[in-house]
């Protein structure tokens, strides 16, 4: 063996962990310390993410984040006020398939803290007065049943009265199976009440997230003045997968992603979740210059 090959040989030994070693470690790590990016693999700190808004800072992911801390990225500290607070979904169907849609949504009260998908209220961004809403994806996959089309209708009926415009950043998997016609019902109700708040005049702003499919996308969440999304969204009425079983054709790469509705004219800017506070802001301040629209 050459001296050089000696040595590769050493520094391999040196470094190299062994499998037992690493499991050993890896149970010495406290839950929640780390996290793995589902896009560049690595191993990330979540310090770091906390820091950097969940996003990845190899790859710039975007992580899922909870829909109050949606909010609160967006809005003037502490001027979020909850509204339609009491509104839960009922079980109209009482729905059984493997588990009950009652206790679905128990489970889903108890991971969240949340009693629904959809969280709404009045607040101020960069001063201006808004009615904002988000949508949070650890409830039943932020499906929208009877109460989320509610809370959604709500919101622009609130907007309307008040003068207020209505931001709403959106995450969801479309129809609630589990509540059925009246599921599907929320896609008219809710796009009446974003049309009767255009015909006033005052300002949508939607922020698509990942994912944002089904009768959401096809319905409020497309309606808006401006249209922004985060980068890497899946955004479309349904998955790729379908999608191409359907026609029986491949689909693009990059197929309903932001950067790909952007480039086709679906989505008016793809803005990092660090600028989207900020995007927001400027948006207002454009579409109430010189008052009231």
């Amino acid at each position: 063996m050459s001296i050089t090959d000696w040595f590769k040989a050493r520094e391999s030994k040196r470094y190299t962990e062994t499998s037992t070693d690493r499991t050993k470690a890896a149970t010495d790590v406290p839950d929640g310390v780390w996290q793995k990016c589902p896009s560049c693999k690595a191993i990330v700190y979540q310090g770091e993410l906390d820091a950097n808004f969940q996003v990845c800072g190899k790859c710039s992911h975007h992580f899922d984040i909870p829909g109050p801390a949606r909010i609160a990225l967006l809005v003037d500290e502490g001027s979020f006020e909850e509204t339609d607070a009491h509104l839960r979904s009922a079980d109209p169907l009482k729905w059984q398939a493997g588990k009950s849609y009652a206790d679905a949504l128990e489970r889903a009260r108890d991971k969240t803290g949340l009693d629904e998908a959809a969280l709404t209220g009045r607040a101020t961004i960069g001063g201006h007065p808004v009615v904002i809403g988000a949508m949070d994806f650890r409830f039943i996959g932020a499906s929208m049943g009877s109460v989320v089309g509610e809370k959604v209708t709500r919101a622009f009926e609130l907007g309307l009265a008040e003068r207020r415009a209505v931001v709403l950043a959106i995450a969801s998997g479309g129809a609630r199976m589990q509540e059925g016609m009246l599921s599907l019902m929320q896609m008219a109700k809710t796009s009446a009440a974003a049309q009767r708040f255009a015909e006033a005049g005052l300002p949508y702003i939607s922020i698509l997230t990942n994912p944002t499919l089904g009768g959401v996308t096809a319905s409020f969440a497309t309606l808006a003045d401006i249209i922004l999304a985060e980068p890497g969204a899946l955004v479309g009425f349904t998955g790729p997968r379908v999608i191409e079983q359907t026609i029986r054709q491949s689909l693009p790469k990059g197929f309903q992603t932001s950067e790909f509705l952007l480039e086709h004219g679906m989505v008016d800017e793809v803005v990092p979740r660090d600028e989207l506070a900020e995007r927001v802001r400027l948006l207002l301040d454009y579409v109430t210059a010189g008052g009231e629209r």
